[in-house]
């Protein structure tokens, strides 16, 4: 599997204004901090990294997925941030999997992760300065790691600092303490050395079953933060591992993975979401050890904590979105609905978008719910620069020019882009018979209807004025067809255009030239702002299903008509459609001359008006 990402360059999506993480890395910089800092080209303990060269990077961040999942909205902010700020620094930021679990990852995690991120933007490759690859590329997996930690674990229990319980689970729990009495040390905490160096090399041999032991660091069972009381760092897993197959009986833990993987990597600044605050005691405890045991370079990795993207209308956890796709709410992961990278790709969610958005929410310490509209405007903005035009009526109604010769036609001039001249137009078939929305006509007009009615007068835009004469209704009464006829000289781009002042404008395509066209129109999936949060009216310490507050009309498909030239439109082209939003071509179903449209975002904020929506 080829790791190269593509040349994308992707401007910094870190919050350019100050906060306060960015103010943490400018004192550190002004203070020459980790001036001195040695890289060997490669992740590696003290005496590899010592052995090499200053640093060429100012700074180095890292965004360290699990491959056990999609990557998700909340993901997208993390991306931004690491690789933004690295980039504004002049620093590197390090793409790294923590595959620690044997049980949970698997190979197509991966690859999904590496194609999103990519995808947003964002190079870990590092380049020398004439502009070739160095030797690295700034990939890395924690299992490459597996050999140090050890290393270092062994380091641990010969210096006193870690021990092998065995316990049951159930007892370390029951001596663990509470938030408010301290805890009571293991029976099992006073072993020697040499009987925990023993144990713990035959549980790498594989000779205990899963659970019979595990590896704790010694710290302080009566320590206030319950983290720092002597937890495992160790377990036993019989598991084939995605990465390492079955060299290894046993994994670390996350909480001791993941600091030796910042230092291995010459990690400055560690970023990440507040629920791990309580964890910085022991990531610091064990990096302390470690360096004071001449294992990890100094100065170490600093870990800063930031609050996690909250948004309405959606839910990020990882169970409840996997209930989501198992119980087929949604198609898949790839569901557009879906608050998933591949998903917001598939419905057409810009990546500058995620940038812009990223940009817009900043970075602080403290937890707030960020309106969902918010995330829409910000794929309007970019879409609104970005998308061509095109023409599309979703619900169509059939207009006959009764007074436009038989047989004829002739071609109307339409802009590409009306903020982008240089794009240039387009040619659109005109004419006998038409396609307009349905909506764009009533037989009894309302107040302020300026539309097309018996009688009044609206232009076809690009095209002619048309004058409403009569209209055609079916068996049960409903309009099936509607009379008009057309001004010649009234023809958009000519002289005489400006002869008729009319207050309607309707788009159209021609009936003899549309291309039929599945037309998906995705909504929000959920119709409340906090799915599962309790409801006015609802029975007083009874938790909610999220499930029961899922949208029924988050999505339609429809058949629709449209212009000729979205007729072979590529797999994740983005239009706008006028009047309607911006769509995209589907990246899995639209094939050339059968085109599958997804709407992304209508042209502006309507959830108040939508059906299924709740207050």
């Amino acid at each position: 599997m080829s790791h190269e990402p593509t040349s994308t360059a992707a401007s910094s999506a870190a919050l350019v204004s100050t906060n306060f993480i960015r103010n943490i890395i400018e004192g550190d910089l002004a203070s020459g901090k980790h001036a001195a800092r040695r890289w060997s080209g490669r992740p590696g303990p003290a005496t590899q990294q010592l052995a090499g060269a200053l640093d060429p990077a100012t700074i180095r961040t890292r965004f360290p997925p699990e491959p056990n999942g999609y990557l998700h909205f909340g993901h997208a902010k993390s991306i931004c941030l690491n690789f933004g700020l690295a980039q504004d620094y002049g620093g590197r930021c390090h793409l790294r999997f923590d595959d620690t679990n044997p049980e949970r990852e698997e190979q197509e995690y991966v690859d999904s992760i590496i194609d999103s991120v990519r995808w947003l933007g964002f190079s870990w490759h590092e380049l020398a300065s004439e502009g070739e690859l160095e030797a690295t590329d700034n990939l890395y997996f924690a299992s490459d790691y597996f050999a140090w930690m050890v290393e270092f674990a062994e380091y641990l229990i010969r210096s006193g600092h870690a021990y092998v319980e065995s316990q049951s689970p159930e007892e370390m729990r029951a001596t663990r303490g509470t938030l408010t009495e301290a805890g009571t040390d293991s029976v099992f905490r006073q072993r020697s050395v040499e009987e925990n160096l023993d144990l713990f090399k035959r549980m790498q041999k594989g000779e205990f079953p899963d659970g019979a032991h595990v590896l704790r660091a010694k710290i302080d069972m009566a320590a206030a933060n319950i983290n720092l009381r002597d937890p495992a760092i160790y377990r036993i897993r019989h598991a084939s591992h995605h990465n390492t197959g079955d060299q290894w009986c046993v994994y670390p833990m996350y909480t001791y993975a993941h600091p030796i993987e910042d230092a291995l990597e010459n990690i400055t600044h560690s970023i990440c979401t507040l629920e791990f605050a309580d964890q910085r005691p022991f990531y610091d405890w064990l990096l302390e050890r470690l360096a004071e045991g001449g294992l990890l370079q100094r100065p170490l990795p600093q870990q800063i904590e930031f609050s996690r993207l909250n948004l309405t209308y959606i839910v990020l956890s990882k169970r409840k979105l996997i209930q989501l796709v198992e119980e087929k709410h949604v198609a898949g992961w790839d569901d557009p609905r879906l608050p998933t990278l591949v998903g917001a790709r598939r419905r057409g969610y810009p990546a500058a978008g995620f940038r812009l958005f990223a940009e817009r929410v900043g970075v602080s310490r403290s937890d707030s719910l960020i309106e969902y509209s918010l995330l829409e405007d910000t794929m309007r903005e970019v879409l609104n620069e970005s998308a061509e035009r095109r023409i599309a009526v979703l619900d169509p109604l059939r207009v006959i020019i009764d007074n436009y010769p038989p047989g004829q036609s002739e071609e109307c001039l339409a802009p590409n882009h009306p903020l982008k001249p240089e794009l240039g137009k387009r040619a659109i078939p005109f004419g006998r018979e038409l396609w307009i929305e349905r909506d764009d006509f009533m037989a009894q007009p309302s107040k302020g209807y300026h539309r097309l009615y018996p009688g009044n007068m609206a232009r076809l835009r690009h095209g002619y004025v048309v004058r409403c004469t009569g209209f055609d209704c079916d068996d049960s009464g409903a309009v099936r067809a509607v009379h008009c006829d057309y001004l010649p000289d009234s023809k958009s781009g000519t002289a005489g255009a400006d002869n008729y002042k009319v207050k309607g404008n309707l788009h159209w395509v021609s009936v003899a030239d549309a291309v039929l066209a599945e037309v998906r129109l995705y909504d929000r999936l959920f119709s409340v702002p906090s799915p599962g949060a309790r409801q006015e009216g609802d029975p007083e310490g009874v938790d909610r299903d999220f499930r029961e507050d899922l949208n029924p009309h988050s999505m339609q498909v429809i058949e629709a008509w449209v212009e000729p030239a979205l007729k072979s439109a590529r797999a994740e082209e983005c239009f706008q459609f006028e009047r309607h939003g911006y769509f995209v071509a589907d990246r899995v179903d639209a094939k050339d001359g059968a085109p599958v449209f997804n709407r992304t975002v209508t042209l502006r904020d309507s959830w108040t008006t939508r059906p299924g929506k709740r207050k």
